[in-house]
């Protein structure tokens, strides 16, 4: 009998190093654009971290009614500007408790500028809960409740997370409220300038020649106008008698009108570089139409970079429409968003007294940053000649 035994190779038992990268190598080389896009962002980490806020404020805009602790218009002369409410751990004999506190409020007027102070009634605690009833509302304006997201069992007890306004409003919901408007233009004026862009866009770069020629001359006249004159001016001739409904989707259009330049340019050289391919010639000698051929064959094919634009043009929409309801061109009272919360800001005298009513601005500069961040992750994945 001979002592020697087959030699069994160890990669057909164990797969060892080189052949797991191997076969993760030939994976990848059959997988779908949209999962390697999905591989290359979600290492860029601080764009997911981005997209988590971004998912967020979208879940605030949709669920306002529902996380605002406060009913927005609800006044109260007597809570004029008062300072956000302090949550606590610790009652005022050193105790710890598991279940976050507010302590009760007592305001005193002061005699030398008989401005109402406010201070802490350290005798009388208001526990902080989740689910507690409080002001009715509609939720989506079908749906009645008065369940909110958390608050204090006590109606009575001020709870001021960003403290209050100048008629005693709760600025926290106020915000919250406002998130869905300012969020909201924002996608929806992406949306339109979305379809604008793409035709506009499309057509410059599948035709070329004359056609291209006019189209980019009437782009480079959008974008050689002023931006911010040209938003005042078209927003000023806006009857004052219109609704808020009516003025809001006035300024969606607006902003969507001026901001599809720069997507149209996007998609101009992104069908410049494939209208010569392979796969458009095949489909124009099939006698497939023209219009066909933009919309099936060219725009999926770099539907990633106009994703990653789009996110991208968000921001610009948001800050637009803040400035505009800011300097009292864009939606007006009794509306809610950040720019028309911003205009209580435009008093030195009342941010000087409350320096909290400033805190919508925080909100711009949060989303702002977000979407950009997040938009930076989309197109960099996006880009296929990036590892």
């Amino acid at each position: 009998m001979s002592d020697k035994t087959a030699a069994v190779p160890t990669d057909s038992v164990t797969p060892g190093p080189e052949r797991l990268a191997l076969q993760k190598r030939v994976d990848l080389s059959v997988a779908s654009p949209s999962y390697l896009m999905w591989l290359k962002f979600r290492r860029h980490r601080l764009a997911v971290a981005s997209a988590v806020v971004v998912i967020m404020l979208y879940v605030i805009a949709a669920f306002a009614e529902f996380i605002a602790p406060h009913d927005p218009e609800k006044q109260n002369a007597l809570n004029a500007y008062q300072s956000p409410t302090q949550i606590h751990f610790f009652d005022n004999s050193g105790q710890f408790h598991l279940r976050p506190f507010v302590f009760g409020t007592t305001s005193v007027r002061n005699p030398d500028t008989f401005e109402l102070e406010f201070a802490d009634d350290t005798t009388v605690r208001h526990p902080i809960r989740l689910l507690v009833r409080g002001d009715p509302y509609k939720m989506w304006g079908v749906f009645q409740s008065d369940i909110h997201l958390f608050g204090v069992a006590d109606p009575d007890a001020k709870f001021f997370l960003l403290g209050s306004d100048k008629q005693g409003r709760d600025l926290f919901s106020r915000i919250v409220y406002g998130t869905r408007i300012s969020m909201s233009i924002g996608l929806v004026g992406v949306l339109l300038s979305f379809v604008i862009g793409i035709i506009i866009g499309g057509i410059s770069g599948y035709f070329g020649g004359v056609v291209d020629i006019v189209l980019q001359r009437v782009i480079e006249f959008v974008r050689s106008m002023p931006t911010i004159p040209l938003w005042l001016g078209l927003a000023a001739a806006l009857p004052s008698d219109w609704s808020i409904m009516q003025i809001y989707f006035s300024i969606t259009i607006i902003l969507s009108l001026i901001g599809w330049t720069g997507l149209a340019q996007v998609v101009r050289g992104r069908a410049l570089a494939l209208r010569e391919e392979d796969f458009i010639m095949a489909a124009r000698l099939s006698g497939t139409s023209q219009t066909r051929i933009i919309l099936r064959h060219m725009v999926p094919s770099f539907m990633s970079h106009i994703i990653a634009a789009l996110t991208l043009a968000v921001p610009e929409m948001i800050i637009a429409e803040t400035a505009l309801s800011f300097l009292g061109l864009g939606l007006r009272f009794p509306a809610i968003s950040w720019g028309v919360l911003l205009q209580e800001a435009q008093n030195l005298r009342s941010v000087a007294l409350a320096p909290w009513l400033l805190a919508p601005g925080g909100m711009v500069v949060i989303s702002v940053l977000a979407l950009n961040f997040f938009g930076d992750g989309l197109r960099d994945a996006a880009d296929p000649y990036r590892n």
